[in-house]
C-alpha cells in the first residue's frame, strides 16, 4: 500500500498574497458567497493558494476540476433503466458531491466549457446539486469552496459568466524586487526540506484553522441591519452594477469579513475591505455611470482610522441621501480611483472595444 503523502505549501507562509490569502478566507468562511475567480499570469501562487487553503479546512479535501470533464462527472449521473425496472434511484456522485466540505479548484475556467461553468456555479450559489434525466430527478446538498484561476492571455470568460463569480481578483504582473526576493527564499527552504518547513510553520497554521473554524460559527449571529443593506445598496448604485447580484455579494463578504475580524456587526471596515473585490468585474462602462463626489480612496487592506470609521464616504451615502445630489450633479464618468496593487485595471479587458473613440 502507498503511504506516500504530499506536503503542500503552508498557507500561513505564503509571502506578498495578503490580498488573495484574505479572499479566499473569506470565500470558505461563507461558501455561498459564490467563489474566488483569480485572475494573473503564471506563477503567481494561484495554485499553491488553492492547496493551502484546503490543508485548513476539516478533511483537507482538494477536488480538481479538469477541462476535459463531462458533465454526468460534474453533477454525476442517473441510473435510468434501474429507476424504471425498479422504481429506486440509482445516482452515481459526481465532483460536486466529492468536493463537500472542501474545495473544487478549476485552473484555467475560462477554457472550460461554458455549460459546465454556469452549472458549477448554479451549484455553488444554492449549495444544492439537482440531477434530472428522462423525468427522474435527485438532489443532494454540497457545499464547497470554489475557487477558479485564468491566464487572461489563453482566452476570456464570458461576462455572464464572470459576473456569477462573488469574488475577483487580478493579481498584478510584477512584483518589487523585496517581495519577490522574500517569496524565492521562503520557496527554496521549502523545496530543500518539506517536512522541516511545514513542521516550522505548525503553530500557524493550527492557529489559522482554528481562526477559520471560529469565524464560520460566528458568521450567523452578525445580521444584516438596515443601515448596512442601504449603505450596500448606495455603494452598488455608484457602482453602475446591473441587478442586485452585486449587493448581495456585498453583504455575504462583509459579513463573512466581520466574522473574520472578530467584529460583532459589519461596519464600514468590512464593506471598504470587500467591495472592489465584488464590485469591479461588474461595473459597466464609466461613460454609463452617474457623477458623483470625489472621496478618498481605500486600499482593501488599510487599517488607518479614516477608513475604519463609521462615516460614510460623501460617494457612499445611503439611498435616501443621493436623491438632490443625482439631480444636480447629471451623469457623467465615475471619479477616477486608484486601484489596490492586487487588483490593477481587473475590468479593463471587459471593455476593450467599447471604449468611446478620443
Amino acid at each position: 500500500m502507498n503511504q506516500f503523502k504530499e506536503n503542500h505549501f503552508p498557507f500561513s507562509a505564503l509571502e506578498g498574497q495578503k490580498s488573495l490569502q484574505t479572499a479566499l478566507l473569506l470565500g470558505a468562511i461563507d461558501p455561498l458567497i459564490g467563489g474566488v475567480l483569480i485572475d494573473g499570469p503564471r506563477g503567481t501562487a494561484k495554485s499553491t493558494a488553492a492547496r493551502g487553503l484546503a490543508d485548513l479546512l476539516d478533511g483537507g479535501r482538494l477536488v480538481d476540476l479538469p477541462l476535459a470533464a463531462s458533465e454526468e462527472q460534474l453533477i454525476g449521473s442517473l441510473n435510468i433503466e434501474v429507476a424504471l425496472q425498479d422504481g429506486r434511484v440509482d445516482f452515481k456522485p459526481g465532483l460536486l458531491a466529492a468536493a463537500d466540505n472542501g474545495v473544487l479548484y478549476v485552473d484555467e475556467v475560462n477554457l472550460l466549457a461554458d455549460h459546465l461553468v454556469d452549472a458549477l456555479l448554479d451549484v455553488c450559489a444554492s449549495g444544492i446539486n439537482r440531477i434530472e434525466r428522462d423525468g427522474i430527478s435527485h438532489q443532494h446538498p454540497t457545499r464547497f469552496v470554489l475557487i477558479g484561476t485564468m491566464n487572461p492571455e489563453e482566452g476570456e470568460l464570458r461576462p455572464q459568466l464572470l459576473d456569477r463569480f462573488g469574488l475577483y481578483l487580478q493579481l498584478p504582473s510584477q512584483i518589487e524586487p523585496s517581495v519577490r526576493q522574500r517569496i524565492v527564499k521562503v520557496r527554496l527552504a521549502f523545496d530543500h526540506d518539506p517536512v522541516a518547513f511545514i513542521a516550522r510553520f505548525q503553530a500557524e497554521q493550527n492557529t489559522l484553522r482554528e481562526r477559520l473554524k471560529q469565524a464560520r460559527k460566528r458568521l450567523t449571529d452578525i445580521e444584516f441591519t438596515d443601515e448596512v443593506t442601504n449603505k450596500a445598496a448606495g455603494i452598488c448604485y455608484h457602482a453602475n452594477v446591473e441587478g442586485v447580484r452585486a449587493d448581495l455579494t456585498l453583504l455575504r463578504a462583509a459579513r463573512a469579513h466581520a466574522a473574520w475580524k472578530e467584529h460583532d456587526d459589519i461596519d464600514n471596515e468590512d464593506l471598504q475591505a470587500v467591495k472592489d473585490w465584488v464590485l469591479n468585474h461588474r461595473q459597466r462602462e464609466p461613460s454609463k455611470a452617474p457623477t458623483v463626489d470625489r472621496s478618498p480612496t481605500f486600499s482593501a487592506f488599510d487599517t488607518s482610522s479614516d477608513m475604519a470609521s463609521d462615516n460614510w464616504t460623501d460617494s457612499e451615502q445611503p439611498l435616501q441621501d443621493h436623491a438632490d445630489s443625482s439631480r444636480k450633479q447629471g451623469w457623467g464618468a465615475m471619479a477616477s480611483q486608484t486601484p489596490d496593487i492586487a487588483l490593477i485595471e481587473p475590468t479593463k479587458r471587459l471593455w476593450a472595444g467599447k471604449r468611446p473613440k478620443k
